[in-house]
């Protein structure tokens, strides 16, 4: 089970979005950290990750650092997995995957160039 400090929850909510001023939101998951085994977390990413009616996965650093493995190996354009930070857990950019894959191609792109 997942040890949270004090009383840290989470959600996860599908939007569909029908226009500019009219959407539609359902909670499809909702849970404390602490009630959470990285199980229920590696299945609910896995699940996330392969759906075709999302574009777009947020999730907090804290929680990715759990499943670090599954985040880092993840290599599709959409959905896009964007980490977030959290209000109890600072904000660290080593651990952040995205900024490692952007950090990885421009590196790659300046040696391929012939710039450093």
């Amino acid at each position: 089970m997942v040890k949270g400090s004090g009383s840290v929850s989470f959600r996860v909510e599908e939007i569909t979005v029908k226009n500019k001023r009219h959407h539609k939101r359902r909670e499809l998951y909702s849970s404390q950290i602490g009630e959470t085994t990285v199980k229920q977390i590696e299945d609910a990413f896995k699940e996330f990750t392969t759906r075709e009616d999302i574009a777009i996965v947020l999730i907090s650093q804290y929680v990715a650092n759990m499943i670090r493995f599954l985040v880092d190996s993840y290599n599709k354009p959409i959905p896009a997995i964007l980490e977030i930070p959290s209000k109890d857990h600072p904000y660290d950019p080593a651990h952040d995957s995205v900024l490692s894959r952007v950090k990885y191609l421009f590196s790659t792109e300046s040696v391929a160039s012939g710039r450093r």
